[in-house]
């Protein structure tokens, strides 16, 4: 297996505090991307503390989790359990810097997958999720 790279950015026109006190929960993913189901957190866990396991479900079918590996004071990295993918040892941050024109969300992944995979983690990963999610940022916020 080949280890590979997703990588989405965008820039908005907002403060990064502004930006990452909307995306920076771990729980709370579901509440601002509009292709995520809400998130219910394994355990009673605090969504804020590493090893913290987010699930997301549609119709009572669980259909993904994700566990929390660190925290910091603009990006949060997850792993995903079990992905519905053939790739292991993926890897994924969800990142806020500052910005001339405001803020860039960086949200990439590393993970080992045969080369035939790669297009379709990027077009579920990195179009259908991390796309999707970016381009309600600059909806919300304004694009930079």
């Amino acid at each position: 297996m080949t280890t590979h790279q997703l990588r989405r950015t965008a820039t908005v026109a907002a403060s990064p505090a502004e930006v990452w006190g909307l995306v920076g929960g771990f729980g709370t993913l579901g509440d601002w991307h509009p292709h995520v189901p809400p998130a219910a957190i394994e355990d009673g866990a605090d969504p804020e503390t590493p090893g913290a396991v987010r699930v997301f479900a549609i119709d009572g079918k669980v259909v993904a989790r994700e566990r929390l590996l660190g925290k910091g004071e603009t990006a949060y990295t997850y792993t995903v359990i079990d992905p519905m993918l053939p790739i292991t040892d993926y890897v994924a941050t969800l990142a806020v810097r500052p910005h001339a024109d405001g803020a860039e969300i960086l949200w990439t992944a590393d993970y080992a997958g045969a080369d035939e995979v790669v297009p379709q983690v990027e077009a579920i990963f990195g179009d259908g999720t991390y796309g999707t999610g970016l381009a309600a940022l600059q909806e919300k916020f304004g694009a930079a």
